[in-house]
């Protein structure tokens, strides 16, 4: 048998658009393809080194449209394998790839076929149990503890004997709703996330703590807070700690301006987030023991009081003419699209609002560009070809990331039972990865490095 190739199509040295091929014993394996936000920039297809249609499998290490934003395209240009991911992925990606492909000016008919031909391509497994593919090939899925559903995969096989895990997006411990991620078994190579690769988050109790503040203070002002969350996980998130700020008593008691006689409403503004949260619901067989005991107590962590869901836009219209303080949860996580644009469009000038980002910024995004710009004297930001200034408080809460910062990662991976032959870094900005490169070559590990390219080819 040949030596194993893997090809980085996508993230080696960015943040979106994940996408790797391995070659090994006769197979072509493709770990996700995902869509790119802000200046990166995608690979084309026709410069890869095999054509959609010999790509025999797809794995999905979870169901964000940075990793799964390119199948439809994978698809609609002759592949034809099977995709494989976890059972709570298989679930999640119908609605996500539904939402993505709205937008793609496909007729009802066309959207409906790619639908239907997804279904019948994908199927479910289950975590931490090994399965054969062929050729003396077998994987297996551990928890990623990113989003409900994520995973990082290990393909092994014994002619050669090699084992590779590509980690995905790994989260910290302790998230809402997510059980932690899974200890990884040794491996040969680790192509290893770094997204925060340079930076240590709040833990869960700091970080609920500094929402309680920050919301406190921003409702103080008597102005609207503006939550930009993609629908798929952060949503989740926020709506669950702050069940937790509104209705547990330890809480209530530290921030009694959350719980005024007049409660503040909350509104979820994304359809996309509210037919997520549904799915989440139904997935909770796969939520951590924490908000499954919550669960079975009759506290439903993804409702509360005051929670309110706005479906159509009209209704969405409505609430941004509204002018009472309130609490709006509305994607895109990154400002780059979706009804946030609209509330921001509205409301980032005027000084009794409030922006707080819970989640990573692109570069190349208005969600980036008003963390670099707001304190400037009159800093703006172009929304939709429109300079808006900024004059609402922006507060940033780097806890709420659904990545695992620098120590998690470092963790993850000394948690080993033996060091892996080597690492390679991807999924992360430069100096993202080379912090996390020089604090694993001080523990010892053997680190990959190449010079930044479109298309890197790795035999092993």
């Amino acid at each position: 048998m040949s030596k194993p190739e893997i090809t980085h199509l996508g993230a080696e040295r960015a943040v979106t658009g994940s996408c790797h091929l391995l070659q090994i014993n006769g197979m072509n394996i493709m770990v996700d393809c995902g869509m790119t936000y802000g200046e990166e920039r995608a690979s084309s297809m026709e410069r890869w080194p095999v054509k959609p249609s010999q790509v025999d499998y797809l794995f999905l290490t979870h169901a964000h449209v940075d990793h799964i934003g390119r199948v439809p395209d994978l698809i609609q240009k002759g592949f034809e394998g099977e995709i494989i991911t976890t059972h709570a992925t298989k679930d999640l990606i119908h609605p996500m790839l539904e939402d993505a492909i709205g937008f793609s000016g496909k007729t009802e008919r066309e959207k409906e076929g790619f639908l239907r031909i997804l279904d019948d391509l994908s199927w479910g497994f289950e975590y931490n149990q090994s399965f054969d593919l062929k050729n003396g090939v077998r994987f297996k899925l551990g928890r990623a503890g990113h989003i409900l559903g994520s995973s990082f995969i290990r393909f092994e096989c014994s002619n050669p004997e090699f084992a590779v895990i590509f980690s995905g997006d790994l989260g910290g411990n302790n998230s809402p709703l997510l059980p932690d991620p899974d200890i990884p078994d040794p491996c040969d190579l680790l192509v290893l996330e770094s997204t925060y690769g340079d930076r240590i988050h709040e833990d869960r109790q700091q970080r609920i703590h500094r929402l309680g503040k920050v919301l406190s203070h921003a409702l103080s002002d008597g102005g609207k807070v503006f939550i930009p969350a993609f629908a798929l996980g952060r949503a989740q998130e926020l709506i669950y700690e702050m069940d937790r700020l509104f209705s547990n008593p330890e809480w209530q008691y530290k921030f009694p301006a959350l719980n005024p006689k007049s409660p503040i409403p909350v509104f979820l503004d994304s359809p996309l987030g509210l037919e997520i949260t549904k799915h989440y619901s139904r997935l909770s067989r796969y939520w951590d023991k924490e908000a499954r005991d919550l669960l079975r107590q009759g506290d439903h962590p993804l409702d509360f009081d005051y929670l309110y869901a706005v479906k159509s836009h009209g209704d969405h219209l409505r609430l941004i003419e509204t002018e009472c303080p309130s609490i709006i949860i509305a994607g895109s996580g990154m400002c780059t699209g979706g009804r946030i644009i609209n509330h921001l469009k509205e409301g980032l000038e005027n000084p009794k609002n409030d922006l707080i980002f819970a989640g990573f910024q692109a570069k190349g995004t208005p969600g980036r560009d008003i963390i670099k710009y707001h304190k400037r004297p009159e800093g703006y930001v172009r929304l939709d070809g429109k300079r808006v200034v900024i004059n609402a408080h922006v507060f940033l809460l780097g806890g709420y990331s659904a990545h695992a910062d620098q120590k998690g990662l470092v963790n993850w991976v000394e948690s080993m039972a033996e060091k892996p032959g080597e690492i390679k870094l991807v999924h992360g900005e430069p100096e993202a990865q080379r912090m996390l490169s020089k604090i694993l070559r001080d523990k010892g590990h053997r680190l990959q490095w190449h010079k930044v390219s479109l298309i890197h080819h790795l035999s092993i």
